[in-house]
């Protein structure tokens, strides 16, 4: 058995800076260096494992299973995820389907800023509800890049559209998890962050579409953001009030999309918004960049080709329609619970299960942690996503010859991002065991009267690092709660602030920002998306961080705390 400690050199000052390390290099070699994602993984899980080793003291043979398991999780089922979707992309792409479904979204709209409105934020929501670890991203991305979006745009957008519906995401699995490690009613928990995030389901479209195009373009269109944000922000608020965690993404998303769908019916902004235009005003790009976005846009569907019969709408949409409803089925306990009595295979992680112990304050009292992988193919999300995936290639006309060799064609397209995402997950793992996140989030808890502040950013740096709002609940949930207790808080209201100001660290986590740059097919350019996306994510952490003060201090937000 071996106890973390959380302060090695006897300096808190010296011994975060050291726990800092890993994902001061991962980022670094990312944003400022530009290193290719694979090897700037590589480089910062080396970093943990030093600093685990020969700082933190975790027995060598520990950190190194703890980096195993790690790769495991991030194959498996992360990795399977992201293969499984690009696979699907690539049979529609290949067919042409594609092409047609993009023409059928710009019947929707052909002012892309409502375009990425709706497929970013409210269908990104729907799959974030029902699958949650970058199923959102990864689909939404293709579909922007499809539409003729920049790489950068399509990539950066689709991240900072997937915060606000996270904390309900995988059908509320961050907040089942949340109330399992700190033992807190999962309906007050369900309650207390649904009357946070709303306020931010509200200001993030606008945000979305500020980040596109600036803010008078924004404000050319604020009636449609405000049709989609407030039909999320209302249902999010009343579900998880009133019913629990588990359908309000589901829920909130549909009711988005339709009211939505039906506002653009009889709503169109004055001067649309089309092709390479906003890009250039996003992103400075050049006037051949902006060319080449156009033809692509045009090339996609124009005014000179005629109209598309239901027929063929029907036809392009039927793999996403297919891919919704087996995501939405595996999303379902009673249907995962079902497949893994099929077959499923828990395998404890030698020399890492129940040999790691936890210490106060992070926990109230010691608790050891378990380390057992679970080998659940059947029931995994990518399982459902690879079902349908055969199923629309098959009546996309595909025979199997080819959809074995499309099958692998894919395989091989994404190898360095399989290799990033396992990396990654190995570097968050080894954080985990050797306690050196939680020496992180202990330099955030131990800040006073400003704790309720920086609450929400010890949650963000947990999901920046695990790439799991559900994994940030697990690891700062406990210290969440004895630090509020401790300072006379709400433990609900900081417990939840754990899981709202998590959320926002989604967009810069590398594994999110991996899955993005392999749906637009931008490999080596995750330094660019990370930084387009990290002044967002600080800034809407920092603004959770506002809104949990006033909660726990400032009339009237008290009365949103129980």
């Amino acid at each position: 058995m071996w106890s973390q400690s959380y302060d090695p050199f006897g300096n808190f000052l010296l011994s975060s800076g050291a726990a800092a390390l890993p994902v001061v290099v991962l980022l670094g070699a990312i944003a400022i260096f530009e290193v290719k994602a694979h090897v700037a993984a590589a480089l910062g899980l080396i970093t943990a494992l030093v600093v685990s080793i020969f700082v933190f003291d975790m027995p060598a043979q520990m950190a190194g299973m703890a980096a195993v398991y790690g790769a495991g999780f991030g194959l498996l089922p992360i990795g399977w995820i992201v293969l499984n979707v690009i696979f699907l992309y690539r049979l529609t792409a290949e067919c042409g389907e594609f092409a047609v479904l993009q023409r059928s979204i710009g019947s929707i709209s052909t002012d892309r800023r409502l375009q990425l409105l709706f497929i970013a934020f409210s269908l990104g929501a729907f799959f974030e509800g029902a699958a949650g670890f970058g199923t959102p991203v990864a689909v939404t991305a293709a579909m922007l890049i499809g539409l003729g979006f920049s790489p950068l745009a399509a990539s950066g957008l689709s991240l900072i559209a997937n915060t606000a519906p996270v904390a309900f995401g995988a059908l509320g699995s961050p907040v089942i998890a949340l109330a399992a490690v700190t033992g807190l009613d999962i309906h007050e928990l369900s309650g207390m962050i649904g009357r946070q995030l709303p306020f931010f389901s509200l200001i993030v479209p606008f945000w979305l579409v500020w980040a596109y195009v600036g803010f008078r373009r924004m404000i050319e269109v604020w009636p449609p953001i405000l049709v989609a944000g407030l039909s999320f922000a209302v249902p999010q608020y009343l579900v998880s009030n009133f019913h629990g965690p588990w359908l309000v993404d589901i829920v909130a998303s549909v009711v988005s999309m339709a009211s939505l769908a039906l506002f653009l019916r009889v709503w169109s902004p004055r001067h649309a918004t089309t092709n390479g235009e906003v890009d250039a005003a996003a992103e400075g790009m050049s006037t051949e960049s902006m060319s080449a976005d156009s033809a692509s846009s045009a090339s996609t569907g124009g005014d000179a080709l005629p109209p598309l019969s239901s027929q063929e709408m029907l036809r392009a949409w039927t793999p996403w329609l297919l891919l919704s409803v087996f995501v939405f089925l595996w999303g379902i306990p009673q249907v995962r619970a079902y497949l893994d009595s099929i077959w499923s295979l828990k395998i404890p992680v030698v020399g890492l299960d129940q040999l790691v112990q936890k210490m106060p304050p992070v926990v109230a009292a010691p608790h050891v942690e378990a380390a057992v992988y679970s080998l659940s193919l059947l029931s995994a999300t990518g399982t459902g996503i690879l079902f349908s995936a055969v199923i629309a290639g098959v009546t996309l006309g595909y025979g199997p010859r080819r959809l074995i060799a499309c099958y692998f064609e894919t395989l091989y397209v994404i190898r360095y991002s399989l290799i990033t995402i396992a990396c990654m997950l190995a570097l968050g793992f080894v954080t985990r065991y050797s306690g050196t996140d939680a020496t992180l989030g202990l330099a955030l808890a131990n800040t006073g009267w400003l704790y309720p502040f920086f609450g929400p950013l010890i949650g963000w740096i947990g999901v920046a690092l695990t790439g799991s709002d559900t994994a940030s609940n697990v690891l700062f949930g406990g210290l969440q709660k004895v630090s509020a207790e401790q300072l006379g808080l709400s433990s609900t209201l900081m417990a939840a602030a754990n899981s709202s100001g998590g959320v926002m660290g989604k967009m810069i986590d590398a594994q999110s920002i991996v899955v993005a740059a392999t749906a637009t097919k931008w490999y080596g350019h995750e330094g660019a998306i990370l930084r387009f996306v990290f002044f967002h994510s600080v800034a809407l952490a920092v603004l959770v961080g506002l809104l949990v003060f006033a909660q726990a201090y400032y009339w009237p937000f008290t009365l949103l705390v129980p």
